[in-house]
């Protein structure tokens, strides 16, 4: 599973928080890798993108008070938009949640 959240006009700081996001996930069960990246062609454009096992490992990875004072302010303030990906043969049958 992919998780990609993704930032604009960032404020001061950002950088540093997002990377405090990317250290927290990287020592959460399941998670496989992150990065904090900058678009090529948009500078004001960053995203925080996630590899994880599964949806539960990532999912899991939003509980507890640490998550919520690392993760709450900086995911908060993405761009508001589905960011949960899945190879379409994994996703089988799937009903949006916005449906």
């Amino acid at each position: 599973m992919i998780a990609i959240s993704r930032f604009q006009d960032v404020w001061p700081g950002f950088a540093m928080e997002a990377d405090a996001v990317a250290e927290f996930w990287r020592q959460k069960q399941g998670c496989l890798g992150v990065d904090v990246v900058r678009n090529l062609d948009d500078q004001n454009l960053w995203a925080i993108v996630s590899r994880w096992e599964n949806v539960g490992a990532y999912r899991r990875s939003f509980n507890g008070f640490d998550a919520k004072m690392i993760l709450t302010p900086v995911l908060g303030r993405a761009i508001d938009e589905p960011s949960a990906y899945l190879p379409p043969a994994e996703l089988g049958e799937n009903i949006p949640r916005r449906a």
